[in-house]
């Protein structure tokens, strides 16, 4: 555990230049949203530090110069935003006091160990700050769609009465356009089809291959590992391209020969695709378990009589399966939310989700693919939440975490 280090007040000539680049980073999304990013980061930069000088040199009262803090820049936030501005601005406020102080006290090396230099402080919290980053830059497209999808008018964007939070500006108009119109709830009902059906024949040929490829005794194992996992590496365009050729004779003959309906046909060619783009996911993820498991319980099966199906469905099962339906997960997933191989092997019956809001964003703009958006966020998150409940269990179950 790291040592408490007395906590020794630094100069100026350190404080000052870090709230400064502080200030001027959150000044370059101000800025940039106000049409000049360079001027935000330096009003940002000049803001923050003359607010430095002023708790440190003048005010010396850390709990008075917090609340000066939360109401300045809340006042600059009512000017520039109004209502959200205000609560932004206090938040902002609050952070800036706080960072001022845990920088000018040295707090910040207060948990660290003491022989640490400054260099290695530095890339410390300069390593936080580069992975918070990269998670910021990829969660806000997803955080801007969620509000977005209450909009009362049919924009794409925040409207006046949004960003007032004006109750008027809010509206659930989209989401009920998708659960009353029959378009949206035919490629909804298409896919809640599709996608199920895939998921198991990936996780039943999936996991049968990852089993078959732990083997030691499998010749060329790993070549057979990189042909299986090749439709996670290929081109999604080549793949499409390829099934569709491939799908295309299929179709033929099981309508030419066996005279099956063409709707059938066409969910069997669609059910095929999606199952080859999932068996990837669960190869590797019941391979990832397998690592962890103990091959002398299956001879111990074996010894006290158990045939192979037994030993499988009794002994193996039970220990593989969180490493399964993480599989089964991420294959209902990418059937889920597929695209590009529906439009090429699919037709119009087989119309799924994504084809239906990628027909929205097409031809007619529509806002309830916003709402869709959501709904699929909402599931995505459930079921991720789920693979690292699973994967926790995994551990547990294999030793490898104490709780």
């Amino acid at each position: 555990m790291a040592a408490l280090t007395p906590i020794s007040r630094k100069p100026l000539s350190l404080v000052l230049p870090t709230v400064a680049a502080a200030g001027g980073l959150l000044g370059l999304f101000v800025g940039t949203a106000n049409g000049s990013g360079w001027l935000g980061i330096v009003l940002g930069g000049a803001l923050v530090t003359v607010m430095a000088m002023f708790f440190i040199g003048v005010l010396k009262n850390e709990p008075v110069s917090r609340w000066v803090s939360i109401a300045f820049v809340a006042a600059l936030g009512i000017v520039f935003g109004g209502i959200p501005g205000v609560i932004l601005g206090a938040v902002f406020g609050w952070f800036f006091h706080w960072f001022i102080y845990w920088i000018y006290e040295g707090r910040y090396r207060a948990r660290l160990l003491p022989y640490l230099t400054p260099g290695q402080v530095l890339w410390h919290y300069a390593f936080r700050v580069i992975c918070g980053s990269i998670f910021v830059f990829l969660i806000t497209p997803i955080l801007v769609v969620m509000p977005l999808s209450f909009n009362a008018q049919d924009f794409f964007t925040f409207t006046p009465e949004m960003l007032r939070f004006d109750p008027e500006g809010y509206s659930l108009k989209h989401y009920r356009d998708f659960f009353t119109n029959n378009e949206w709830q035919r490629s909804f009902k298409n896919s809640l089809i599709i996608a199920p059906i895939a998921t198991v024949i990936s996780v039943s040929l999936g996991t049968l291959a990852a089993i078959g490829l732990s083997q030691s005794h499998v010749p060329g194992r790993r070549a057979i590992m990189a042909i299986m996992i090749s439709p996670m590496i290929v081109p999604l365009i080549i793949s499409a391209t390829g099934m569709f050729f491939f799908y295309s004779q299929i179709g033929n003959w099981l309508e030419g020969t066996l005279g099956f309906n063409k709707t059938f046909v066409g969910y069997i060619k669609v059910v095929l695709a999606h199952a080859v783009l999932g068996i990837p996911f669960v190869i590797i993820t019941v391979t990832a378990t397998l690592v962890g498991f103990d091959r002398s319980l299956t001879r111990a099966a074996a010894n006290m009589g158990a045939n192979p199906v037994t030993t499988f469905f009794r002994v193996q099962m039970p220990l593989i399966l969180p490493g399964v339906i993480s599989g089964g997960l991420f294959a209902f997933i990418t059937s889920f939310d597929e695209v590009v191989v529906v439009l090429f092997v699919g037709s119009a019956s087989q119309k799924t989700l994504p084809w239906q809001m990628f027909t929205g964003l097409r031809e007619q703009i529509s806002p309830t693919i916003l709402a869709v958006a959501t709904i699929l966020v909402a599931i995505s998150i459930g079921l991720l939440t789920t693979v690292e409940l699973l994967r926790r269990r995994s551990e547990r179950l294999r030793g490898m975490s104490p709780s």
